[in-house]
């Protein structure tokens, strides 16, 4: 009798403890679960876009008659036109733009000073561009360079429109709404072009007038 009632002590003991220990399990708190994974939005460089950019340019001019090699310099401003079109994280351009160009640089030559001026730029040029770090855009640019240069020396001066090549590198970023900053490099070789008996007031003599420049320059961009 005594064993029975011990017996059943220790069963509504036992029955007490695991009502307590499963109300208290009740109240754990749940395991953490992560929550589920946000890609980041990146900007969509698609469609076409304007803009204005300013920049400075110093660069090399090598005269055959007089030896002597100016150094042009100076600031460029203008305005550009683009369009992009983005295949997942890459982006596939054209560009274009003019630039009014005020580079330009004098050495001492006989007679006075030879001086090399260009008085605008254009480019046209292909961009590839990366876009796969938020809104950047990091990318590599080529294409035709086109601008007016104009040789003067004792002598008189001459002036011709030539088409060389620029290649370059550049970032922009993707602001609110719709606009871009940019900020890039360009190399720009125009060649060189035959001033004459302007500049080297040598009758039936070739001389032979070369421009070439570093630019960077900065852009505001609106994409429609």
């Amino acid at each position: 009798m005594k064993i029975n009632t011990i017996l059943r002590a220790g069963v509504a003991a036992a029955a007490l403890f695991t009502v307590s220990f499963a109300a208290h399990a009740a109240d754990l708190p749940r395991p953490y679960k992560a929550p589920a994974y946000v890609a980041p939005a990146y900007a969509n460089w698609t469609g076409f876009y304007a803009g204005l950019n300013l920049g400075y340019g110093f660069g090399k001019s090598n005269w055959d008659v007089p030896a002597v090699s100016p150094s042009p310099k100076g600031v460029l401003g203008g305005v550009t036109l683009g369009y992009n079109f983005q295949t997942g994280t890459w982006v596939w351009g054209l560009e274009a733009d003019a630039d009014y160009s005020g580079m330009k640089g004098s050495a001492d030559c006989v007679g006075g000073s030879c001086e090399t001026k260009n008085t605008w730029l254009a480019t046209a040029r292909g961009r590839l561009g990366y876009a796969g770090w938020n809104n950047w855009l990091p990318y590599l640019t080529g294409g035709a360079g086109i601008g007016n240069l104009k040789a003067s020396g004792p002598a008189g001066e001459a002036s011709k429109t030539k088409v060389g090549w620029t290649a370059g590198a550049g970032v922009e970023y993707a602001m609110w709404s719709n606009w871009s900053v940019k900020l890039e490099y360009l190399y720009v070789d125009l060649g060189k072009f035959d001033c004459g008996v302007s500049c080297s007031g040598v009758a039936g003599s070739t001389d032979n007038v070369s421009f070439n420049a570093n630019i960077v320059r900065a852009g505001l961009n609106y994409r429609f």
